[in-house]
């Protein structure tokens, strides 16, 4: 299975704009869809996007759509979640998963590895 490592969070005031990386190790990358994912204490992991193994196809979360948005290069191993126009309200830890399977791609449960997440705290 691949490993992955998230990167690229901090503090942030709100209007700014982060973009997290996920690099992928230790597999075969291009067998593997990648979705990002965020979670805060007492909550549901939030589906975020998703980016197909080619990287032709992706899909955003209505709830960020516009906001948010996917990328990867597989000759980098590296997919990107670029986040514009950050509210308070997107304070939280930020995960990538990755999946070989062709299941739906907001569930969690269909990803079969996950990073270790990276904390994004967004100030008012």
């Amino acid at each position: 299975q691949v490993q992955l490592a998230e990167s690229g969070g901090g503090t942030v005031q709100a209007g700014d704009s982060l973009r997290l990386s996920c690099v992928a190790s230790g597999g075969t990358f291009t067998q593997y869809a990648v979705g990002w994912f965020r979670q805060t204490p007492g909550k549901e992991r939030e589906f975020l996007a998703h980016v197909w193994r080619s990287g032709s196809s992706t899909y955003v979360a209505e709830s960020v759509y516009g906001r948010f948005s996917i990328s990867r290069d597989n000759a980098r191993n590296t997919v990107w979640l670029l986040m514009n126009h950050l509210e308070p309200e997107d304070t939280a830890v930020y995960y990538c998963a990755a999946t070989d399977r062709t299941g739906t791609a907001a569930i969690v449960k269909e990803y079969d590895c996950w990073g270790q997440g990276t904390q994004v705290t967004v100030s008012s």
